[in-house]
């Protein structure tokens, strides 16, 4: 399970990466055409929407390495080594409910906004756009069970890592 998941945190990275490189583009295309006096008023939507998705692929991938949220002053205070997992099963358990929530909302948002239109590009649909608050949900929610499921195993081998 654990290269299951370490597979899909780098497919995640890749693809928040490439959203990322877009904005990126994007920016400095938006850049470059207002100091040579061009409108690409469609740089505005296409920068956004791929920041957006750039942060919400980043923020999925880092709730399996950990990075995304902790409580690191509560876990240095706590020597039993059986304690530190409860105290990150609950962490996990309470991220694991938004991240439900987050997936649950993120479909019915989606699936509300998804003909509606680009405001620069009429011809694109906006649901491509949302679909970003389901993945990140869905994914954070599987990383999570796996970090349950493998805290589980450790208290039942003693609790030690």
């Amino acid at each position: 399970m654990r290269k299951f998941l370490d597979t899909m945190q780098k497919i995640q990275i890749a693809v928040g990466g490439a959203f990322l490189s877009i904005f990126l583009v994007a920016v400095v295309t938006q850049m470059v055409c207002r100091y040579l006096g061009i409108a690409a008023m469609w740089t505005e939507d296409v920068s956004m929407y791929s920041f957006i998705w750039a942060v919400f692929m980043g923020a999925g991938a880092m709730v399996h390495s950990d990075a995304h949220f902790a409580f690191t002053s509560v876990s240095e205070m706590i020597k039993d080594p059986r304690k530190k997992i409860l105290l990150h099963i609950f962490i996990s358990a309470v991220m694991l409910i938004f991240s439900v929530l987050m997936a649950f909302y993120g479909a019915q948002i989606t699936k509300q906004f998804w003909n509606y239109k680009w405001i620069n590009i009429p011809s694109f649909n906006r649901g491509p756009t949302w679909i970003c608050l389901p993945i990140c949900g869905l994914t954070a929610s599987i990383y999570l069970i796996g970090h349950i499921i493998e805290d589980i195993g450790k208290l039942a081998k003693g609790g030690n890592d």
